[in-house]
């Protein structure tokens, strides 16, 4: 595989053209043209919407408190500070008190970190957000990574085996019976400490009051778990204060991250039906809610139980390509601090 991995991205001045004689990225192109196309059937079956969103907000969905893994990129707009979104959730969920079923998008995302091996400075978002509980949002991706893999081996499986030579991966997940496993976070401790004879610092984090899986946990969890796991009820403080909380397992959300690939390619949790928790949770997480007095303002006037998820693309296409960076996977390269052209 490393052979057919261009790596063009180390050299940005140049990459642009090497893009140009590259069957790598005209490969990506069609792929990432079939995720388009088929999400949107895949919808359009579902009747939930697609809406058409800014890519500024004045309410990040991941403020830096406790907890967070990303920084917000604020830009200064005619004389306004804004934020470039890194999420159109808290749309999405506007969204959903004017829809029957759901809505979705298919947008790019902004971060504010340095891009890396595992992340981008901009990259593709795929999210939705319907009427309902957690159960209903991991069904929901459960059918449509199912479905997607399906439509990949049938639109591209024989050129995909010809760049890749075995396109088992896809194929296993495309026929995958029933729904894809999960684990709590507790329970993806212990399994970890039975393999490691309690020796986990590599793969669980733990901080003032929270944990969190490494990626080396979330590497060795995919191997015991043959290639595909959800796990589920992280503690609070490790999530966005927009993640229900849990009143069977005390001290965690009603959130759930989809590991397989490199890692979290889902991320996904029921939502606060009301202001009354969400102002709790915004209060247990530091978080001042001046920035949020509208999405507080409509909890209280319109409540309803949502829940959503955020699939990367990209991510979701390195696995596709069994690709290690993520670098690779973008036709123009966006990376914080630079001028890139074009």
């Amino acid at each position: 595989m490393e052979d057919i991995i261009p790596n063009t991205w180390k050299e940005p001045k140049t990459h642009f053209i090497e893009v140009l004689r590259s069957t790598w990225y005209k490969q990506l192109v069609q792929l990432q043209n079939l995720i388009t196309e088929e999400t949107m059937k895949f919808y359009e079956k579902k009747k939930i919407i697609t809406l058409h969103l800014p890519v500024t907000t004045g309410s990040i969905s991941s403020p830096m408190g406790r907890g967070s893994d990303s920084k917000p990129v604020k830009i200064e707009l005619e004389g306004v500070e804004t934020y470039l979104a890194d999420s159109m959730q808290f749309l999405l969920e506007y969204g959903c008190r004017l829809t029957d079923n759901g809505c979705y998008y298919v947008m790019p995302s902004f971060r504010g970190e340095k891009a890396d091996e595992r992340h981008l400075c901009q990259f593709y978002h795929s999210e939705a957000e319907i009427p309902g509980t957690l159960e209903d949002v991991m069904d929901l991706v459960d059918e449509y990574i199912k479905y997607l893999s399906k439509k990949i081996i049938e639109r591209m499986g024989v050129q995909l085996k010809e760049t890749l030579g075995d396109i088992g991966h896809i194929e296993k997940v495309a026929n995958y019976k029933g729904k894809f496993k999960k684990v709590t976070f507790d329970e993806a401790e212990k399994k970890l400490k039975e393999k490691y004879n309690n020796k986990i610092e590599e793969y669980i984090e733990y901080e003032d009051g929270w944990r969190n899986i490494t990626r080396k946990g979330e590497k060795a969890l995919m191997e015991i778990f043959d290639g595909i796991v959800w796990v589920t009820n992280y503690d609070e403080l490790a999530v966005p204060f927009y993640q229900k909380l849990d009143t069977e397992i005390k001290g965690t959300t009603r959130n759930a991250d989809l590991l397989m690939g490199i890692g979290e390619t889902v991320g996904c949790g029921e939502r606060h039906k009301n202001a009354e928790e969400l102002l709790k949770a915004l209060e247990r997480h530091e978080v001042s809610p001046e920035e949020y007095e509208w999405y507080i303002e409509m909890k209280k006037q319109f409540p309803m139980q949502t829940s959503g998820f955020g699939m990367g693309i990209e991510r979701f296409l390195m696995w596709v390509l069994k690709c290690n960076d993520i670098r690779n996977m973008q036709i123009c390269l966006r990376f914080n601090g630079e001028n890139i052209l074009p």
